[in-house]
């Protein structure tokens, strides 16, 4: 016996959902319009919320359909896409330095957490054979003086 967690579908004029995304048309609190709140999986924040038009009584939202719901979809993974591609940029650094004309790249990786954030400081090869590996405060700063200050001291493990 098998049990499923998916809902049906809802395609009302003011909630409209598929397995994954529900979009909810609300009153917009800034203005006298409409917004639509776009959410991934019944999540308790929106993941996208954006203005809604008017319907042609110019009072009330104009109803979701299948074509808006398909676009508001693709836009709210562009937006989800962007901020863990930011997000991975924040936490992965890497910058490629040249000793004694070997290519040498330097990457930092972050790894968040409540009770404490932890860093490790690699080196690697230009085949990306591991050179060294150390742990760093999650604050260190990366950059093409402290990769060459880092490989010029042995590789040791950074002071900051």
């Amino acid at each position: 016996m098998t049990t499923s967690d998916t809902q049906e579908p809802i395609h009302e004029a003011r909630v409209w959902s598929d397995e994954h995304w529900t979009a909810r048309v609300i009153k917009n609190d800034d203005d006298d319009g409409w917004a639509v709140a776009m959410y991934l999986d019944n999540g308790a924040e929106p993941a996208l919320v954006g203005p809604w038009t008017m319907g042609r009584d110019k009072k009330n939202p104009k109803p979701l359909d299948t074509a808006a719901f398909n676009t508001l979809v693709k836009t709210a993974k562009e937006v989800i896409r962007r901020s863990e591609q930011q997000r991975h940029a924040e936490l992965n650094k890497n910058v490629t330095v040249a000793v004694d004309g070997q290519r040498i790249r330097v990457a930092l990786a972050i790894v968040p957490d409540e009770e404490g954030a932890t860093a490790t400081l690699r080196a690697l090869d230009e085949f990306d054979a591991e050179l060294a590996c150390v742990s760093v405060p999650p604050t260190f700063r990366l950059n093409v003086d402290s990769a060459q200050a880092w490989i010029a001291a042995g590789f040791e493990r950074p002071a900051r």
